[in-house]
């Protein structure tokens, strides 16, 4: 069974079915065969060719599932990534760095104003998931009645705001009581002309209803693939089908809704994430953002490894296989230092269309590869807006 040398690996070979792959290690070791040397039926039918023209890796990768990639093994999905098998063509990538956190590299510096985040319960927090406790909370601006939610808006208007993060910490349902600042919203909209970005949790018909109707612009929610993650992590007495039901009062409600996946929460392994893709692909999303579970210091898991980088570039390719036109975000919660400059390069690599807080070394792995590139101050989940924009631009 022929195979390639090196650290590189033979395509078709990952494709046969179990019980015809070689071990890892005989996999390496393997000589490449000569140029006549006879290929099985499977190999025949599922080689890729390497001589193809600069598409040929969009090619090969729509003849992979989903879960196929899923069963990989790290060595081999790096080797893919590394081939170029899920880059994007044409090579364009944005960069965003919304004001609720610094950011500042020799290529770009973040606003202090442009997009805050406010929440509109204050610090409190019900669920305290374990990854979270509520400490992302103490970042955003409080505001906790409509009057308060309209009278920062304007001060942040004032001081050069172009839009917010109206999020808040979670009821005993799993729900954020967003319902009760609707009308106020809807001021927000009409009066400043802010674009407004909310975090819903879990959503009723009403409440997604609401907002549509008082002008929210985009609506995120994470998606948990795992009952056994909602219970333990988030300390959420829900299931499963009430993520699914809350993306389908999202897409009924029609409003742009951007759903989040968030990769090792569940102690920092995989765990439910490729289900949570498979329920979003049964709806029409604006955009995917996936994110990461990081530790946060004084949580329950703070001394919980994240996942590693090419768990999120799995999760990743699974999404784009999924949903090849939805348009493709690497968000901001993820890990820091040397994680996030591997993690945002095989991100690039696997072919998202945007990256939140890029590492350095992301910017210029762009700029060397010859990537179209923007930067925006704007919330990522912003990139279906951008990503026609730019489309349009150029017809």
């Amino acid at each position: 069974m022929p195979v390639m040398t090196g650290t590189k690996y033979s395509r078709s070979i990952l494709m046969l079915p179990r019980e015809h792959r070689l071990s890892q290690v005989s996999l390496l070791k393997q000589k490449a065969p000569t140029v006549n040397r006879p290929l099985s039926k499977n190999q025949k039918r599922l080689r890729v060719n390497r001589t193809r023209s600069k598409n040929s890796g969009w090619r090969a990768m729509r003849s992979l599932s989903a879960e196929t990639v899923w069963r990989m093994t790290d060595e081999n999905l790096l080797c893919a990534i590394q081939d170029g098998l899920f880059s994007s063509q044409p090579k364009r990538i944005h960069f965003y760095a919304p004001s609720f956190m610094y950011y500042k590299t020799r290529y770009y510096c973040s606003s202090t104003v442009d997009f805050p985040t406010i929440s509109v319960t204050g610090k409190n927090c019900t669920l305290k998931c374990g990854h979270c406790g509520g400490k992302v909370l103490e970042t955003m601006y409080p505001a906790t009645t409509p009057d308060q939610l309209l009278e920062l808006c304007r001060r942040l208007k004032q001081e050069g705001a172009s839009g917010c993060l109206i999020s808040g910490g979670c009821l005993p349902d799993g729900s954020i009581p967003l319902g009760h600042f609707a009308d106020a919203i809807g001021r927000i909209k009409s009066e400043l002309g802010l674009t407004v970005v909310v975090h819903t949790g879990l959503i009723d018909s009403g409440t997604a209803r609401s907002l549509a109707q008082n002008g929210v612009d985009t609506a995120l929610i994470d998606v948990m693939g795992s009952d056994e993650t909602i219970s333990e992590i988030c300390n959420l007495n829900a299931r499963v089908e009430d993520y699914a039901r809350s993306l389908e009062v999202l897409n009924e409600a029609h409003i742009s809704f951007v759903p989040h996946v968030i990769t090792g929460l569940h102690y920092g392994k995989l765990k439910g994430e490729r289900y949570a893709l498979e329920m979003i692909s049964k709806f029409k999303p604006s955009a995917l953002v996936v994110i990461a579970f990081m530790p946060i210091r004084g949580t329950t898991m703070e001394g919980i490894r994240p996942p590693k980088p090419v768990d999120i570039a799995k999760v990743i390719v699974a999404a784009r296989l999924m949903m090849p036109g939805i348009p493709l975000v690497l968000g901001c919660m993820r890990p820091k230092g040397k994680h996030r400059e591997e993690t945002d390069v095989l991100a690039m690599k696997c072919g998202v269309d945007a990256i939140a807080f890029p590492a350095e070394e992301a910017v210029a792995f762009a700029r060397e590869g010859g990537y179209g590139i923007t930067f925006s101050s704007q919330c990522c989940c912003q990139t279906y807006v951008d990503v026609r924009d730019w489309g349009n631009n150029e017809r």
